[in-house]
């Protein structure tokens, strides 16, 4: 024994003070003096000795710059110089663009947690919420989504009157210019609150409060602009599109063919310089009914008139409907949800350079304008549509599956039920509390890109499983469309939003590990921006000073994720109350987790890693499982840590932690480098996969939750439409069951006596009559009943049409149309 003891001291010192990030210079103190104890009680002399060289071998060219620079460092940036992947011009404004938050503590391997709890609890003010319960729950009762989808294929006039009369689409516009002047946090509650009875209104509403002419001008436009149009755009004079996407460029828009060539032309009958432009864009929405449309182009200047740049490069221009040369195609018709969304065409389409977006000194910026401002649409606008969706779903499901009744008990009672509802539920709540979280960001000044990218893809993946198990719950009820029908319509939306903004697949594989790797690391951005200086001397100072602190990061890492593998995560500080202090830990060890992989990966694939593709979508799905939880965690408290929430916190985290294992493991068992693979699993996993997916137990609790009149189902509802009306009946379904739940022990009493009874009336008012008689129930429970059976019936019935109704107004022309191409 005393011959390991001084190498047990040695590695006991070096694991704690990794675990605590000591500096170099206190651990050598620490392991120096514990040595210098073991000799002192008479350890092995020898083995100390070797203890005591082992430290001073490792501190020594550490703690002194005159050896660390010249033998350490400077070989070290000529061989990172060498590895550095390459990045274009396009990666690099795509990663300055954004700010970093919260997320950049999930990818330290130590979270500081009083960070994120320290941020204000997001709220609206006075006038925000008296607008939401004002002109938007007007908007709200006006919709009838029946009528929009099916019958029109659009909205009604008197819906775009009161969107434009009640500036709906100048929400995020300052006042200063005619708008509301609303917080981002405002616009996510009114797109939740609009796509929670239609999404085609949300979609509506949402894109001009997003990535378009009015934010691009709020962020760039020249004082002219924001005079002349931000009024005209706020109060529905102008009614913007964005015309970014076309056939060669989906997801790639760096790759726009579309071009400009500056020239000169006629404008306002004078000749002025100006582009003449030739585009093609499709799944532009609003192009159809747009009055003035921006444009992304690549801009070119092959005769020199703006200077010596040939290629200027992506720029943005607003063009009015009415330019010579500008065609608005006809509309596309996207899976049933009829909102106004089509081509645009042009071509030698003249505009003065004064339409750039910002004037001539914004030329060629246009990539990374987009980028900063993408952040509204992947932060807000599709996020907060799939909570409105998933809450609304939550909400209406549980009152149906407590309404709807099979074999004498109510389906939500059935297993298979409960255990769709518990997803519904707990889905619903981290969809929730993630959108409002990245909402939040945006109000709070940041430009979240990864958590953007996050929110979009898993507020919008969560959203279309949620809407595919309300669909199974509801059964017959959820696929005969019609009036009556709330969840059919919201189903077939989904995998819009799955495919705009970036489609979902690369979003995941491509852009939220390979952002966060670099953008959210504590040392990978600087020491990129330290090998690219200029001066040498700089240079190497710079690159010690991040390489060395990139070290011990990594070897804290190591020690932490190993230390609560080893332990369950159930010693360590943390935050909370004695319910989530749990919760905090295992988010500590997955952070160390993630970490960790990212070192290696980065290390030893280096630029190979932006193509492996399912590696990086992995470890994606780490940093969002861990950034979901943070969210849930923050709205836990900030709603006061309701009791009644903790089942629907507990079962969208124990499914978050699942989630995160799989990722880890996915990724760990297809590493490439066997070796490395073997020795990160036993770091990761000392006692192999311990997480598994939310009980049975737990989804019980969850999904009566939903069934149940009770503060967390309210809070559940909060802030989408189920008011009960005529076109409403998601709205009326949830309203009768607080009606439903004390009406159903006078029913079983019923029912009980009935069965028992030699009665022979067959119909349902006779039976009731005799029971009246008989005295099994009160005149006034007859009428609970009566009206039970009448909430039951609503609920329950579907439409049914004449052959004619269901055939669309134009089917007689385009049925002409096809003959006559077929005779011909």
């Amino acid at each position: 024994m005393s011959i390991a003891l001084p190498f047990v001291v040695f590695l006991l010192a070096g694991a704690v003070a990794a675990y605590h990030r000591l500096r170099l210079a206190v651990w050598a103190a620490i392991a120096g003096s514990l040595l210098l104890a073991c000799w002192l009680l008479g350890a092995n002399p020898a083995a100390t000795l070797v203890a005591a060289g082992l430290l001073l071998l490792i501190a020594l060219p550490l703690l002194l710059p005159g050896i660390r620079k010249p033998y350490l460092t400077a070989p070290l940036l000529r061989f990172y110089t060498r590895i550095l992947p390459p990045l274009s011009e396009t990666e690099r404004t795509a990663l300055e663009s954004g700010t970093v938050g919260f997320e950049g503590q999930l990818f330290s391997g130590k979270p500081d947690w009083r960070q994120l709890l320290s941020q204000p609890k997001p709220e609206l003010s006075a006038e925000e919420q008296a607008f939401l319960d004002g002109p938007c729950e007007q908007l709200c009762r006006m919709v009838d989504d029946w009528d929009i989808t099916h019958v029109r294929a659009d909205l009604p006039p008197e819906l775009w009157q009161y969107i434009k009369a009640n500036k709906f689409f100048g929400l995020n516009i300052p006042k200063e210019y005619g708008g509301l002047g609303f917080s981002a946090l405002m616009n996510h509650k009114v797109i939740q609150k609009l796509a929670s009875i239609s999404a085609t209104v949300s979609s509506t509403v949402g894109v001009p409060n997003s990535l378009g002419p009015a934010e691009l001008l709020m962020h760039y436009g020249t004082d002219e602009q924001k005079r002349y149009y931000l009024p005209r755009l706020a109060d529905g004079t102008e009614v913007p599109c964005f015309a970014l996407t076309g056939p060669f460029a989906g997801s790639d828009a760096t790759s726009i063919p579309d071009y400009g060539i500056v020239a000169m032309g006629e404008w306002g009958g004078a000749q002025v310089l100006g582009i003449r432009l030739t585009l093609n864009k499709r799944y532009i929405t609003l192009a159809p009914v747009a009055t003035l449309i921006g444009v992304a182009f690549r801009m070119y200047d092959p005769d020199g008139l703006l200077g010596d740049n040939k290629d200027i490069g992506i720029s943005l221009a607003l063009v009015p409907r009415d330019t010579p040369g500008l065609r608005i195609g006809r509309r596309h018709f996207p899976l049933n949800n009829p909102f106004q969304n089509g081509p645009v065409q042009g071509e030698d389409v003249f505009v003065p350079l004064s339409q750039l977006i910002g004037g001539e000194d914004y030329a060629g910026r246009g990539w990374q304008m987009l980028m900063e401002c993408l952040s509204i649409g992947r932060s807000i606008t599709l996020p907060s549509t799939a909570s409105g969706g998933a809450k609304a779903g939550a909400c209406v499901t549980g009152a149906y599956a407590r309404i709807r009744k099979q074999f004498g008990l109510s389906i939500g009672r059935f297993e298979g039920v409960e255990e769709a509802l518990a997803r519904i539920a707990g889905k619903a709540y981290a969809i929730s509390a993630l959108s409002q979280a990245t909402a939040a960001a945006v109000a709070r000044g940041e430009n979240p890109a990864v958590p953007s990218t996050i929110a979009k893809y898993h507020c919008t993946q969560m959203a279309r499983e949620v809407a595919t198990d309300v669909m199974d719950i509801h059964g017959g009820k959820g696929i005969i469309l019609g009036p009556r029908n709330y969840a059919g319509r919201n189903w077939q939306a989904l995998p819009i939003m799955i495919t705009v903004e970036g489609a979902n697949i690369m979003t995941r594989s491509l852009m939220i590990f390979g952002q966060g790797a670099i953008l959210c690391h504590p040392w990978v951005m600087k020491e990129m921006k330290a090998a690219q200086l200029q001066d040498p001397v700089q240079r190497l100072d710079e690159f010690d000073r991040n390489l060395f602190g990139h070290i011990g990061y990594a070897i804290s890492n190591a020690v932490r994720a190993f230390w609560y593998g080893l332990t369950w995560s159930k010693f360590g500080a943390a935050p909370g109350d004695a319910y989530t202090r749990r919760f905090y830990r295992k988010l500590d060890r997955y952070s160390a987790a993630l970490a960790v992989m990212a070192d290696t990966s980065m290390l030893l694939l280096g630029g190979k890693l932006k193509f492996k593709e399912s590696l990086s979508g992995r470890l994606g799905d780490v940093l969002s499982q861990l950034y979901i939880c943070s969210a849930m965690l923050k709205r836990y408290q900030d709603e006061g840590c309701p009791e009644g929430d903790q089942p629907l916190l507990a079962w969208a985290f124990h499914d978050a932690i699942n989630k995160i294992e799989s990722a880890l493991s996915g990724a760990l068992r297809n590493f490439p480098i066997r070796p490395v693979r073997w020795l990160l699993w036993a770091l990761v996993f000392p006692w192999g996969r311990r997480a598994t997916p939310p009980s049975d137990r737990l989804g019980h609790r969850a999904a009566a939750l939903m069934m149940t009149p009770c503060d967390a189902r309210t809070r559940m509802a909060q802030g989408v439409f189920l008011t009960p009306c005529a076109n409403n009946p998601g709205g009326r379904i949830d309203s009768y069951l607080p009606k439903v739940v004390l009406a159903e022990p006078v029913e079983r009493k019923f029912l009980k006596a009935l069965k028992n009874s030699d009665i022979e009336a067959l119909e349902f008012p006779a039976q009731l009559d005799e029971g009246v008689r008989e005295g099994w129930i009160s005149a006034e429970e007859r009428r609970q009943l009566e009206e039970l059976r009448a909430m039951t019936l609503d609920a329950i019935t579907v439409d049914d049409f004449e052959s004619e109704e269901l055939r669309s107004a134009g089917y007689a022309t385009l049925y002409g149309r096809t003959a006559a191409r077929t005779a011909a």
